[in-house]
Formats: C-alpha cells, structure tokens, sequence
C-alpha cells in the first residue's frame, strides 16, 4: 500500500490465507475510502495504489496497466472526487490467453462465470462422466493441422473454489487420485507468485507400445477474482532448464487452464462449476495428425473434471485451512541427461525450501487455532514435570532410527495419524495427533508352543523394571497364532496418571468400558500392494474386532490381544505372512473419546 507521489513510502504486508487478506484489503480500502471524502480542499487530490498478489479479475483495473483514468496525471483539478485505486501485480503474462475473458458482447450483462460460450461459437460434442465436452467450432488458419480444436469439459464439484483450486495447483501425489493424464510434474521455476514455469508429463493411453509418451513445458499463471472465483491458464514456453527429453516427444499447449466459479449451494453444501479448456498439438511426425489420437488425448484430459468431482463426493476430511498451496516437488532418477539434472536439482531444492515454509507456516497456524480448553488440557496432559530415564528399560528387540535399518523398532512421529479434534462432535474434522501421552521404552518379540500370556509378571521386563522406579506402565501383548505362537509387547511408560483423566478412566474402568474404548489406527507405509490393501489404514476399536484380556496390577495394565480369535484377523494374517519379504508397519494407540469434554484424542503412544 502507497502513495503514488511517494512510492518508496509503502506498507507491504501478507496473510496465511486468501481469506484474511481479502478482509484486509478491505479494512484498508474503507481507510482509503474515508481519507478521500474528507479532502474539503478542491485543488488536493491524493492517489492510492493497492499492490497485491491476487488480481481483481474482471474489472478493468485488474491488469498491471495504469487504469484508464492514469493518463490524467495532469489533470488532477478537473477531478478532485475521482478514485484511482487500483489493484497491480505482474500480471498475465503477454504470451498467455485468457479464453475466459471472450465472451460476446451481447453476453456482457450476464453472469459470465455460467456461460459456457464465448465469441468462439462452441457445441455440445458429447456428455460423458457427467460433464458437458464442448468442441469449438471455429477453424484457425495460423495454427498446424496437428493442433486440435480447442475442447472444455464443464462440470459441477460440491467443493468451495478455493478447495478446488487447491488441488488444482497441487503436482503432489494426491493428482494421481484425480487425474488420469498425470505422471509427473516438477517445478522450473517460479516467477512471481502468480506465475510459475512447470515440466509436465502426460499418461495418455492410447497404443502405448507404439506412441511415444508426450511432456509439456508451460507457463502457469493464476489469480482470484472478487466474486470468489479462480482462474488458472496454462501455455507452452521453451525454457533453458527444461530442453527436450529423452524418449519424450515435446508437446505444445496452445491455450488451456480452469475456470473455477462458485454458483449458489444446495442442500447447504457449496456447489461450484469448473471448465477445463485444452487446445494441443500433440507433436510427432505421424500420429499428430490422427483425429482419434487427439480426441482420445484430449477426453482423457478433460476428464480430470470428472475426476475432482469424485475425489470430494469420497473425501470426508478436508481440514486444512483454504491457502495459497505450495507445490510439492516430485524428484525422478529415471531420467539421466544433463538438462533433466538440472530441472531435478532445482525441484528439490526448491521443494525442500517451500516445506520448511510450509511446515512453519502450518505450526504457526495451529498454534494460533488452538482453543483455551485445548491449552489447558495440554498443560495437564503432556507436558512432564521432568523427563524419565530410559537408558535402563530394555527389550530383546532392538531400537533403531535410521531409515534402511531392518528387524527393529522405532517411535513413530504422531502427526502421522490424523485424531478427533476438539469440534468433531459438530463438524466431524480430524487433526493430527501431535505428542504421546506415555513413552515407548522397549519392545519384546517371544516366541513358545503356546500362548504366552501375561508378560508383565516376568521379573526384569520393563514393566517390572518401570514399577520398582515407581512409574506406571500400558503394555500391549499382540499374541500371534500358528505352529509357533509369537508375541510382540509394547512397553508404553509413564509417571503418574491424570487423576479423572480420560486414560485414567480406562486404565481403572471395567473391561466393557475397555472394549468399547482401546482403538488401534494402523499404517504400512512400506509393504506390497497386497499387504497395504488388507490392513488400511482405517481406526479399530481392538476389543470389538478380537478378544483382550486386561490384567490390571499394582503398577501397570497389560492388554493381551488374541489375533486367533477373528477369523478375519487369522485370513489377512495367513495372506500377509505368505508374501512378505519387507514390512514396515506404524501403529497408534489411544482411548477413544466420544464426548465433548473427553475431545480432542491424544495419542498413548506410537510405534
């Protein structure tokens, strides 16, 4: 924010999401606004210019262009009333254009957002997934017969713009739960804010054995208009980082991008239409100029429409705060030029950088969103008065924190497991877990003919060991069924109880209370396709799916676990054990809590 006269006189100023700034820009434009109206002297005329990332969008002061009033720098007596706020940025780049801008003039008092036709005169081509395919009906001359006519999907997404657009943006690898044509992208280089420079491959299945696969370097430039909707435009740009590759042939994206719009909300959820528009040559010295090659190419573009429309009509979780999102880097070795090295090594370092700003800017954002009950019950619960030694607990199996390490264990981070949240008896939002209740002191892998049960009895574990020091233990006995009866205990350790506290309450409930509260959430972020697909990832109440059997003493309860009693349990068991080579599995612990004053979960411990 400055004064024209007096340029090198300005606030910068920025916010964590689109949100905050628009209530920002504002505050600010009323103060702009008041200052004006009290100017009593006719001859005083004082200038203010808004610079910003988002763009007004459709207004004609939305460009980096002085507004049409800006040739009257002189004339400043003439119009003592007159308001030149304008909203700057870099603005659309020259080579970039903005189809959603081309809309007839007779359409010019409508709604621009809901047409699905501009001056190009579009029909109706096919539905397919229930999107409406236009295809443009006008010929151009100046392009190559290998360059398709331009073709957009229009859909609805029961979605908010700015969830949309969030993943949109995204080149992480939640695109492949969406788009069908994706198979890698990677950041260039990053212009402004609004305009980055990206290296994309295509996954285009037509004759793959035959058709060489296709990449594109582009230019990518956004921005939010004030009706809340987003735009993103997409063209081709040669770059010196991003030369051809080998085994690709390099594509040309001649105009594309989303219109994302919001229309009004129906059985309250918001309800917004998205248009994907692609026009491409898509190269190659034979197969460009097959009709069926290009509309089958094109269709399965479009079809990310489709695709995001799912991806929410199947998502429950969608917590995080609406933001400008930053592009996460995908790192590839199967490339081996020179060039490619070079697009690699700037992806990662820029991946590497825009995480840490992301993981600051999300502590920070948490840290502010925290209530006074969650403050308290922090105080109470997680922070020890002073930190227990665990150089004398030991198990038979090893700990071990390095990454390729094999036959160990380790403790696992609980921000990988997403936990109820404060609210979600109202809105059903989840969060991450953040730090244990207890700490894992050690782990015990037995092996006998038979069931072993009660563990912690045995003198020198670390159950007994945690005792005579006067601490309190949770041990979990997984029992493990077959010729040879395997147990793997967990040793989760802790000073004193919170008295009244929701694990108190379990640790001295009875064991229907128990059965009803010990969940379980697994993970194999590790493991065959097979192995990752029989266990999920979903929570469990343990005693609901198999038999436990508490053993409460005078410092500790243990939790025998009997996989052999679910047969269901005993099946995904004999299948996992039959294909493993490598597993890696992560696994919560916590007492479930159903109630607003039990909310939010913390996690006993993770492993």
């Amino acid at each position: 924010v400055y004064n024209k006269k007096e340029k090198y006189h300005r606030i910068t100023m920025a916010a964590f999401n689109i949100q905050e700034a628009l209530i920002w820009k504002e505050k600010i434009e009323s103060i702009i606004e008041h200052q004006e109206s009290q100017i009593a002297n006719g001859n005083k005329y004082v200038s203010f210019e808004y610079k910003s990332g988002m763009d007004n969008g459709r207004t004609a002061s939305s460009s980096d262009h002085e507004s049409q009033f800006s040739a009257q720098e002189d004339e400043d007596d003439a119009h003592p009333n007159l308001l030149r706020r304008t909203t700057i940025g870099n603005g659309l780049p020259d080579s970039v254009l903005d189809w959603t801008r081309e809309f007839d003039s007779e359409l010019s008092n409508q709604n621009a957002n809901n047409q699905a036709f501009s001056r190009k005169h579009w029909r109706l081509l096919q539905c397919q997934n229930g999107l409406r395919i236009f295809e443009e009906l006008l010929e151009v001359d100046y392009l190559p017969r290998s360059c398709s006519r331009a073709m957009k999907a229009v859909g609805v997404v029961e979605a908010t713009c700015e969830e949309i657009f969030g993943l949109v943006m995204s080149m992480d690898g939640t695109r492949f739960e969406w788009d069908c044509s994706f198979q890698y992208g990677s950041l260039v280089e990053e212009v402004d804010g609004h305009t980055a420079i990206l290296y994309h491959r295509l996954q285009l299945d037509w004759f793959p054995m035959i058709v060489w696969p296709r990449d594109l370097c582009y230019v990518r430039y956004w921005r939010r208009n004030d009706d809340g909707s987003y735009v993103v435009l997409f063209r081709s740009r040669e770059h010196e980082n991003c030369g051809p590759q080998p085994g690709y042939v390099r594509a040309h994206v001649e105009s594309g991008g989303f219109n994302i719009s919001p229309l009004k909300s129906r059985n309250e959820k918001p309800r917004t239409q998205v248009q994907h528009l692609m026009q491409i040559d898509l190269k190659g010295w034979g197969v460009g100029y097959i009709s069926s090659f290009q509309q089958h190419c094109l269709l399965q573009m479009l079809n990310s429409v489709a695709g995001l429309r799912e991806w929410f009509a199947q998502t429950d979780e969608r917590g995080a705060p609406p933001r400008i999102p930053v592009m996460v880097n995908m790192a590839s070795s199967s490339v081996s030029s020179k060039k490619t090295q070079k697009i690699d090594d700037l992806s990662v370092q820029s991946a590497s950088s825009l995480d840490q700003i992301t993981a600051s800017r999300n502590s920070v954002m948490a840290y502010a969103t925290k209530s006074d009950n969650d403050v308290k019950r922090t105080a109470l619960e997680e922070e020890p008065i002073e930190k227990i030694d665990l150089s004398c607990f030991s198990g038979n199996l090893r700990r071990d924190d390095r990454d390729n390490s094999r036959d160990c264990w380790r403790i696992s981070d609980g921000n990988n497991f997403r936990v109820r949240s404060k609210h979600f008896c109202y809105d059903k939002t989840k969060i991450p877990a953040g730090k244990h209740l207890m700490d894992l002191v050690a782990v015990d892998w037995f092996k006998d003919t038979k069931r072993i049960d009660h563990v912690a009895r045995r003198q020198g574990c670390a159950a007994q060991v945690a005792s005579e020091k006067g601490l309190f233990s949770l041990v979990f006995n997984f029992q493990v069924p077959g010729s040879t009866h395997y147990s793997m205990v967990f040793y989760f350790v802790t000073r004193e109880l919170v008295p009244g506290s929701l694990l108190h309450r379990f640790v001295d409930g009875d064991d229907e209370f128990r059965n009803s509260r010990l969940k379980l959430i697994p993970s194999v972020p590790k493991g065959s396709w097979i192995v990752r697909q029989s266990v999920g990832s979903t929570p469990c109440l343990l005693g609901k799916a198999v038999d436990c059997n508490y053993i409460r003493g005078p410092k500790y309860l243990e939790v025998d676990i009997d996989i052999g009693s679910s047969t269901v349990a005993n099946g995904v068991l004999g299948l996992v054990i039959g294909v493993i080579t490598t597993l890696v599995v992560d696994m919560a612990f916590l007492v479930q809590a159903n109630t607003t004053d039990e909310l939010p979960e913390r996690l006993i411990g993770a492993v």
